[in-house]
């Protein structure tokens, strides 16, 4: 049974207001808190490490998985490794996350490896999200890595969001792609108080007509610290295109290192970067119709994390 600081967790993470539809496997506090499989979908948990295999058979396709992780224990750290095996031609969205709750004075950290095998023409939708809450004085620590590795014609969207309450965040995540596979990344981000959160993205499109977007936009409050460091590698003919956009206020700081390596002569990789404060004029606007100026800066950074 799951206690109302971990439902309240999985709401925040997961969209889960209810036992969900499909395969789902929750996490509690380091154990398994619920299971289940479908026909075409598989849980099995690994005996080597802590973790779960997914498999999902070729050609599924509308069916989805949640796999979110919960934590509300002070001074608990954990480490799992989860590998996903996505079948030939299926298409499915999987739902992941954490969220940490740490009313005490010791660090809560959850470390986790997530590895991808999609297979040629498969289609998958991630969604990731980490939230943070409690009023301890011990840090919510996020640690996710992942791995994904792409066949002929697959696809992939990641949907990366991290806005509250994370203190320290260390984002890896690596991609190879075959021919003709697509890999895009929307990431959504905003850091206050002392956080750090740093996101590398290193992709590599290894088959002809592999392409991938890599897409950051994030706000930086308070005295926090972001990076931001998006690698896209050319080997064959292929298309390739990174970005870092960003708001920043306060006294904040955000390094922003968008890299581009072509070794093909038809790798065609654009980057671009942005980082600037929030318009005078736009913060006017909104204060003319009735807004305060702290409610027009938050009407400001909404709209640019939507």
């Amino acid at each position: 049974m799951m206690d109302e600081i971990q439902k309240r967790l999985l709401a925040e993470v997961a969209d889960l207001h209810g036992v969900p539809e499909g395969a789902y496997n929750i996490r509690a506090n380091g154990q398994m808190a619920a299971r289940n499989t479908t026909a075409n979908i598989d849980i099995v948990s690994k005996t080597d490490v802590s973790g779960i295999d997914i498999y999902i058979k070729p050609r599924t396709v509308n069916e989805s998985v949640h796999i979110p992780v919960v934590l509300s224990q002070s001074g608990m750290k954990e480490m799992v490794y989860n590998d996903f095996h996505i079948g030939e031609g299926s298409d499915v969205v999987i739902v992941a996350g954490c969220g940490i709750d740490n009313c005490g004075d010791q660090d809560a950290e959850h470390d986790g490896i997530h590895r991808f095998f999609i297979e040629k023409n498969a289609k998958v939708k991630y969604v990731e999200k980490h939230y943070g809450a409690g009023d301890g004085k011990g840090k919510r620590i996020l640690n996710p890595g992942t791995e994904v590795y792409m066949e002929e014609g697959s696809y992939m969207e990641m949907e990366m969001v991290q806005i509250k309450g994370v203190d320290s965040t260390e984002r890896d995540t690596k991609a190879e792609l075959a021919a003709g596979a697509k890999l895009v990344v929307r990431e959504r981000l905003m850091t206050h108080g002392d956080q750090h959160a740093v996101s590398g993205y290193s992709v590599s499109l290894n088959g002809e007509g592999a392409s991938a977007d890599v897409i950051s936009r994030s706000v930086a409050k308070d005295t926090s610290y972001q990076k931001f460091d998006s690698r896209i590698i050319g080997n064959a003919p292929c298309s390739g295109h990174t970005e870092c956009d960003a708001i920043i206020m306060d006294k904040a700081r955000i390094l922003a290192i968008p890299q581009l390596e072509a070794n093909d002569l038809d790798a065609a990789l654009i980057h671009e970067a942005a980082i600037g404060k929030i318009a005078g004029e736009q913060i006017i606007k909104l204060m003319t119709l009735g807004l305060t100026e702290e409610e027009a800066e938050e009407q400001i950074v909404n709209g640019f994390l939507r």
